[in-house]
């Protein structure tokens, strides 16, 4: 096999109240993916569950579940089954009262490699998860699989570059975001919902494109309570061209074939990394520059 030449498979599906439901329609999708040939699989933000974090209640709670756990052990066998990497996203319960949104990683032949807490947690209508998620304390973090270096953040990290620009200078080729993101059901205008997943897309391809990486947005389809899920995930490649898309309605497994030897190529004809300032960012750890 050409180690640059790596598949990935973004699994976009809706969700239903009961967990194992979940898990064992994501282990279904993870099959279809491995039999399309995939080699690298990432599911959905909190896949195993229904978005619980529209409303601040305490029931969600008792979804939470150690990492390693249940659900990463039935996906760790999977995985070395069907010789495929797995990027999964669960609730996270660290102690009795600390929780996290986290993203665990499996290696081709079902070892666990590790987890990713995620750093940026939103608060905002819809999405309360500051109530449910302490922010992660692990760092970025880049995972060395079987089919390449691999970095992990999720959802609303994908709008800070400082995040992307870390990870990718870990030794990161893909970037993975798990994702939930959607437009509330009482917004009907349609030049509104295309701004806002335009700016959600904008985001990620300036992440590539700056870094010169492939970045991978595996998203949520269906509509849970007042939340209507965009779909719409996507892989980019190192030049923020679109390779694949998902429609945004749709339940969907999206394919992209990555040529990891782009990332020298891009590199190289656009050199950011060469030129990178580095004793001149000292304030991007200021909350603000007043002076």
């Amino acid at each position: 096999m050409n180690t640059d030449q790596v598949r990935i498979a973004l699994v976009q599906m809706s969700c239903v109240e009961n967990p194992q439901e979940n898990l064992q329609k994501a282990q279904e999708r993870i099959r279809e993916a491995a039999e399309g040939g995939a080699n690298i699989v990432c599911l959905q933000e909190l896949f195993s569950t229904l978005y619980f974090c529209q409303t601040e209640a305490y029931e969600p709670f008792g979804y939470a579940e150690p990492i390693p756990g249940p659900s990463t052990a039935a996906l760790q066998e999977l995985a070395a089954e069907l010789g495929v990497v797995i990027v999964a996203s669960l609730f996270e319960i660290r102690a009795k009262g600390v929780h996290h949104n986290t993203a665990a990683v499996i290696d081709a032949d079902g070892s666990y490699l590790g987890k990713y807490r995620k750093m940026h947690i939103p608060d905002d209508p819809g999405f309360y998860e500051k109530f449910y998620f302490i922010p992660g304390d692990l760092g970025y973090k880049v995972f060395n699989t079987k089919f390449g270096a691999i970095g992990v953040l999720i959802c609303w990290d994908q709008w800070y570059p400082e995040a992307a620009r870390l990870t990718a200078l870990r030794g990161a080729d893909i970037l993975f975001y798990p994702t939930a993101i959607g437009w509330a059901t009482s917004e009907t205008s349609e030049t509104v919902r295309a701004s806002q997943r335009q700016a959600w897309k904008t985001s990620h391809l300036g992440h590539a494109v700056a870094n010169g990486v492939f970045v991978a947005a595996a998203n949520r389809a269906g509509t849970e309570g007042e939340l209507e899920f965009w779909g719409n995930s996507f892989v980019s490649d190192p030049f923020g061209q679109v390779v694949a898309e998902a429609a945004h309605n749709n339940e969907e497994i999206l394919f992209a074939d990555c040529d990891l030897s782009k990332i020298a190529f891009y590199r190289s004809h656009w050199p950011f990394m060469r030129d990178r300032r580095i004793d001149s960012y000292g304030d991007i750890t200021r909350r603000w520059i007043d002076e």
